[in-house]
């Protein structure tokens, strides 16, 4: 059961226990540190925020339980592959390790070993209300926001004696914070902005990979968790504030088919889906939800395409 000790950590294994919640209630490059109120705006509209967990952080590990913030995360990546859309970037990345929907609009501050490379440090605020602050203080100058939150909240439910009213909750709890916070950042931003609520690849897929039925049927429920709960909520919160849901899940596979399978060394024979988050996520090396250099490459990709053509 060592796998569902390290799994718990971040997000990723409760967040199969929502279908059953649903059933029966009716989870490269960088512009330095600018101080989070002070003015780093090179030129107008170069601006780039980025406000989220330890996606946003670009956490990655470097072995079973061990690991750190890089500047491989997403919200680096996006810098360069922006710049050869014609957009010149400059990131400010408020991102926090083990962020949840509550803990990013009322607790003060992220710990420095949590904290984003090169993230400005916000002590005395939430972390989205030192996002709003920024952006407020540099309307006109900010070309892209993403946010990327809410897989945290369903951690605890794996470890109470009743996790589906727990994940019922949580889900309850991540639709209720979600629309607030979206809206509050589309306020400090002003109309216009690009404002992307991302999502997460399925890492729960990478369970195919030991030889243990039970976890397997949970790989299997992941699927309909993502696809019918989750992430539907998430869009439903993003698009009420007037900004756009990009579903991770689906860009990375997760809702093909589970049968056949194909050869995927060296774990053997997968389905396509968890042979493809063994490949993005560390879910099958190290058994950590968090992506590769490859998979944060993917998600940049999607907020890449996201933006208009520069002018």
């Amino acid at each position: 059961m060592h796998a569902f000790g390290r799994l718990s950590r971040r997000w990723c294994l409760p967040l199969v226990l929502v279908v059953l919640a649903v059933g029966s209630a009716g989870c490269g490059s960088h512009g330095g540190r600018p101080a989070a109120s002070g003015s780093s705006a090179r030129t107008a509209s170069q601006l780039y925020v980025s406000v989220g967990d330890s996606y946003a952080a670009g956490y990655q590990p470097t072995a079973r339980g061990k690991g750190h913030p890089t500047s491989n995360g997403f919200a680096y990546q996006v810098v360069p592959a922006a710049r050869q859309k014609g957009h010149d970037l400059q990131l400010v990345n408020f991102g926090c390790v083990s962020a949840t929907t509550e803990s990013i609009v009322d607790r003060p501050g992220c710990k420095p070993y949590n904290s984003s490379p090169g993230g400005p440090a916000y002590e005395g605020q939430p972390q989205a209300a030192a996002a709003g602050s920024f952006l407020r203080q540099h309307r006109g100058q900010v070309a892209l926001v993403t946010v990327i939150i809410g897989g945290n909240d369903i951690t605890p439910c794996i470890r109470t004696p009743q996790p589906v009213p727990c994940v019922a909750a949580a889900v309850q709890r991540i639709k209720t914070n979600v629309g607030p916070m979206a809206a509050a950042l589309r306020d400090a931003a002003g109309p216009g902005v690009p404002i992307l609520g991302l999502t997460y690849p399925d890492v729960i897929l990478g369970l195919y990979t030991l030889p243990n039925p039970a976890l397997q049927q949970f790989a299997r429920l992941s699927v309909p968790a993502f696809q019918s709960v989750i992430n539907p909520a998430l869009k439903t919160a993003y698009e009420a504030a007037g900004e756009q849901f990009i579903d991770v899940t689906a860009a990375t596979g997760a809702y093909g088919p589970l049968s056949p399978t194909v050869d995927a060394p060296p774990y053997g024979q997968l389905p396509e889906p968890a042979a493809r988050v063994c490949t993005l996520t560390y879910i099958c090396r190290y058994f950590d939800i968090h992506p590769t250099t490859e998979g944060y490459k993917l998600i940049a990709d999607l907020v890449v395409a996201s933006l208009p053509p520069a002018h």
